[in-house]
């Protein structure tokens, strides 16, 4: 699911601004088409008679798509980055050219939800593997904010073959430790940054007087191994990540369960940048 949030809107909305001096495409008409085929007509000023310049109307639309149909309202950021590269807005030497500091916007807003976008517009999630130290740490955080949102594409983490777990897990235990066995399995490996994390498992004796976060985070790691388990393993990160046997709400439920858990990993470990 590509990202939406106050940030992108904004962003994306400059790229459609209106010009000063002479007309620059995408026009109304595009935005008439591409807002129909997304299904945000309920959202589109125009379709109340309102009578709002071509930025204002997407933010207004996305502003709406953001609160009702936040999947479609990505669809929709997609396709109109799609259409004003066609037109050539990505182009310096066209007349709609959108501009440097448009562009720049738009990455840095994209950036920060870990999805890059190139100077020629074309938009793709942060290849994982690619990234080490602090850019990895941000990419990381990127993907448990979009979790904690239910986006399935969070749930298996780009470019990793893990999912988001796995790879929290993994970042961790090569902070704290300097190394990790990418052959163990889930619950080795879950185990080991707990253990690094000074976290309670299963394995962890409780004692009298034990704090009762200690049972939260036992809890927290069964919980863990179970969504684990609903991971589709035969796929290749491409398609839905979860089980056919499960549902659409259940696979949401755990993306942002994935979410919350790897969050506390996080905080607890010292490498976060959300404090």
């Amino acid at each position: 699911m590509t990202p939406l949030n106050d940030a992108i809107i904004v962003a994306v909305a400059q790229l459609v601004d209106d010009a000063q001096t002479e007309r620059r495409d995408p026009s109304h008409s595009d935005l008439d088409f591409l807002t129909r085929r997304s299904g945000l007509t309920a959202g589109d000023p125009k379709s109340q008679g309102q009578n709002v310049g071509k930025a204002k109307r997407v933010r207004a639309v996305l502003s709406w798509a953001i609160e009702h149909e936040p999947k479609r309202g990505g669809e929709l950021v997609r396709s109109l980055l799609n259409t004003i590269r066609g037109h050539g807005g990505f182009r310096e030497s066209s007349h709609n050219y959108v501009g440097v500091e448009a562009i720049e916007n738009a990455v840095r807003a994209f950036d920060s939800d870990g999805y890059q976008l190139s100077s020629n517009g074309e938009l793709a999630p942060k290849l994982l593997d690619s990234l080490s130290g602090t850019a990895l740490t941000q990419a990381l955080e990127a993907y448990v904010r979009r979790a904690k949102k239910g986006a399935d594409d969070a749930a298996l983490v780009t470019g990793t073959g893990k999912d988001l777990l796995e790879a929290v897990a993994g970042h961790i235990l090569q902070y704290h430790w300097g190394i990790y066995s990418s052959t163990s399995n889930f619950p080795t490996l879950l185990g080991q940054a707990f253990t690094a994390l000074d976290l309670a498992t299963p394995e962890s004796h409780s004692g009298t007087g034990e704090p009762p976060k200690r049972r939260i985070e036992r809890a927290m790691y069964e919980l863990a191994c179970g969504i684990n388990q609903l991971r589709n393993k035969q796929g290749t990160g491409h398609g839905r990540p979860w089980l056919p046997s499960i549902t659409e709400a259940e696979a949401r439920t755990a993306t942002e369960l994935m979410g919350v858990i790897a969050e506390y990993l996080m905080h607890h470990s010292g490498i976060s940048n959300s404090k």
